[in-house]
């Protein structure tokens, strides 16, 4: 599995309304920062569409904690992942969102001009 770190600022505008009295990383906000991870390590354009399957979210995650995410390539779908995202300390870690991505073929063919 490949891993990588991942980084949401603690004055992201997410937050203002996600909770004010105890914010909370919106999972939609989770979700896109894994893809568009997944995109710039593979060399995928960062605007292609994908899949989202069987999208889990199991901890809240609250401003400035450290994020992981990990991903492998789907043996279920082509052009596929399987992304986790895990929060917390190395030792105290706890995995945060779980699902299964592809993107379009379209987006991974490169333009040559």
């Amino acid at each position: 599995m490949t891993g990588l770190p991942l980084a949401i600022a603690a004055d992201h505008p997410a937050f203002a309304g996600h909770f004010p009295s105890q914010p909370i990383v919106p999972g939609v906000v989770l979700l896109d920062l894994g893809l568009r991870a997944i995109a710039q390590h593979r060399g995928i354009d960062g605007d292609a569409r994908c899949r989202v399957a069987n999208a889990k979210f199991l901890s809240p995650v609250g401003p400035g904690e450290p994020l992981r995410l990990a991903f492998e390539a789907s043996a279920v779908t082509q052009d596929g992942y399987r992304l986790q995202i895990y929060a917390g300390l190395a030792e105290h870690e706890r995995l945060v969102l779980s699902s299964d991505v592809a993107f379009e073929p379209a987006a991974l063919t490169v333009d040559a001009h």
